[in-house]
């Protein structure tokens, strides 16, 4: 039996039998687990001597050192004093808020992407539920 890949270029069989699994979730690869056969053991050293190179003014070391003691922050919390959100209409106070904000630079646009998707999720979530309390409502009549 022969196959062609989307590539053009033509093989031969299938690369596992019927039923074969594969690789079990979690398996390491022997390239994985020979450098930690290697390591093994010697980990407190090699730590040991790239604290003594970056301390030697070695900035690849220090490089390195700096990134596994202080990681660099993905996300930073941010202030804004925003109106209590109650119905989908409260919404557009509080956009205007994030707007405003952004306008006298407190916070980023980006940062006001990030909330303003917030806002557009916790909208959808306050008219669903002024949804379902006007349907059993409805329902009662």
């Amino acid at each position: 039996m022969t196959n062609v890949r989307n590539d053009g270029e033509i093989t031969r069989g299938r690369p596992f039998q019927p039923g074969n699994p594969g690789k079990p979730k979690g398996a390491r690869s022997r390239a994985t687990l020979a450098a930690e056969a290697l390591l093994n053991g010697e980990g407190e050293a090699l730590t040991r001597k790239a604290i003594e190179m970056a301390l030697e003014g070695d900035t690849v070391a220090l490089r390195l050192c700096l990134e596994r003691l202080v990681p660099p922050r993905k996300d930073s919390p941010i202030t804004i004093d925003l109106p209590p959100i109650t119905t989908a209409s409260d919404v557009v106070e509080a956009s205007a808020t994030v707007l405003s904000a952004v306008g006298a630079g407190e916070i980023s646009p980006d940062e006001a992407g990030r909330v303003m998707a917030l806002l557009t999720a916790h909208k959808n979530i306050v008219e669903t539920g002024d949804l379902e309390r006007r349907i059993a409502a409805l329902e009662v009549k």
